[in-house]
């Protein structure tokens, strides 16, 4: 059962009508996929709520969550729009978002992580010629909102998201509605990297800019997908990701030519998820299989801190949380 409210723009800031008229500023439309982390909803609603940018569309939707997110958006009322459906996974809650809204400007928050005051602001002064997506740096969180230390994301570069598995863009990435549509929708059979999915194709729409500014913040808890234990098919998602985008794109002659390496880091990054879940063995074999591909990841630096993540990442983060608390 859904609950329909009137978008207001704005979000109750006050425009300085001067300033908009020499400005570029379009409406900026934010998805909030809302399950089960009533607990942080509010601060995320307010992280958007609050930001200096005066044109904003905000939506929340409630993928059919069971613990008290329905009331932490009734007591918002008709502030902004949103909704309550059946529980149909993330990428289905942020393409029925996209879909609903009428932003220029496209962006989704995760309803644990948060957006500083100018994230918006600062990301639209970047969305220039072509550039169809920003992305920018941001800080890891506790979950009593602790800031854990400064993730410095990389430069751009199609070549190294493709073949070593890097996903560039986290929280506080903004893009095109135009490049949106011709990207197509997020993938919902993916539920553990639909992200790096989707960035592989909007990749070839345009280019990628980052924002080496903190403008964002990712809640590491026991929850959060990054830290809780991946299933076996999740797992297996960097790989069938991969091997679906070679067979099903039109990928430039300097890309197709390092499938196999950008196979081999697919495996790579399966292997830590199991690992990291105790299916120790699965892991094993698909650290083979990557040697098989790409004998050369192994000379690598980059894989061995992948393999040190994969034992050693719930611990790191316990450490860093109570390394917070104590301070």
């Amino acid at each position: 059962m859904g609950v329909n409210h009137a978008c207001v723009s704005g979000l109750n800031h006050k425009m300085d009508r001067k300033m908009a008229a020499n400005q570029y500023m379009p409406l900026v439309s934010i998805v909030i996929p809302a399950y089960n982390h009533a607990n942080y909803l509010d601060e995320a609603i307010q992280s958007v709520l609050k930001q200096d940018y005066p044109n904003i569309e905000l939506i929340v939707l409630d993928d059919g969550s069971t613990d008290n997110t329905r009331k932490v958006l009734e007591k918002y009322a008709d502030a902004f729009r949103w909704e309550t459906h059946k529980n149909m996974g993330q990428a289905n809650t942020l393409n029925k978002g996209w879909k609903m809204s009428k932003g220029e400007v496209l962006s989704y928050l995760s309803a644990d992580d948060i957006l500083l005051p100018h994230a918006v602001s600062t990301s639209i002064k970047y969305l220039r010629d072509n550039t169809v997506l920003t992305y920018c740096d941001f800080n890891l969180i506790d979950p009593d909102s602790k800031i854990i230390r400064r993730v410095l994301a990389p430069e751009f570069n199609y070549f190294d998201m493709f073949t070593k598995y890097i996903c560039h863009p986290g929280p506080g990435v903004f893009m095109t509605r135009s490049a949106f549509e011709r990207a197509g929708l997020w993938d919902s059979s993916l539920r553990q990297m639909p992200d790096y999915d989707y960035w592989l194709r909007l990749g070839l729409v345009g280019s990628f800019k980052r924002i080496p500014e903190v403008l964002a913040a990712f809640r590491v808890h026991e929850e959060s997908q990054t830290y809780a234990k991946a299933t076996e098919r999740k797992a297996d998602e960097p790989v069938n990701i991969i091997r679906r985008f070679i067979a099903t794109q039109e990928l430039p002659p300097e890309l197709k030519e390092h499938s196999d390496e950008a196979l081999g880091n697919a495996y790579l990054i399966s292997a830590q998820l199991h690992i990291r879940s105790h299916r120790f063995a699965r892991g094993i074999k698909n650290l083979k299989a990557s040697f098989s591909l790409y004998p050369r990841i192994f000379l690598k630096l980059r894989t061995y801190r992948v393999l040190f993540n994969s034992m050693f990442n719930h611990f790191m983060h316990k450490l860093g949380r109570l390394k917070n608390r104590l301070l």
